[in-house]
C-alpha cells in the first residue's frame, strides 16, 4: 500500500493516476521522483539488518526480549 505522497503530486482518483502512469511510460510526461536525501548504501544495509539479527539470536535471548516488552505493554495499561 502506498504512503504519503512525500512531495510528490499525484492524482486523487484510479483514472488520473492510469493516465499519469501511461504518460510516464510513453515519455510525454517526466517522472520526477525525489530522493529522500539517505545513501543507497545505508538503507540497503539497514533493510538486512532485522533479518541478519533474527537468524542469529538465540531462542532464550528471543524470548527474554519479549517478556520486556509485554511486561513495558503491560505496565502501560495499568
Amino acid at each position: 500500500m502506498p504512503t504519503e505522497p512525500k512531495g510528490q503530486k499525484r492524482p486523487a482518483d484510479v483514472i488520473g493516476n492510469a493516465v499519469r502512469v501511461m504518460r510516464i511510460a510513453t515519455g510525454e510526461e517526466a517522472d520526477d521522483v525525489q530522493d529522500d536525501g539517505k545513501d543507497p548504501a545505508a538503507k540497503a544495509l539497514g533493510a538486512k539488518g532485522g533479518k541478519k539479527r533474527a537468524e542469529t539470536i538465540t531462542p532464550v535471548r528471543h524470548a527474554e526480549i519479549a517478556r520486556k516488552a509485554a511486561e513495558k505493554r503491560w505496565a502501560a495499561k495499568r
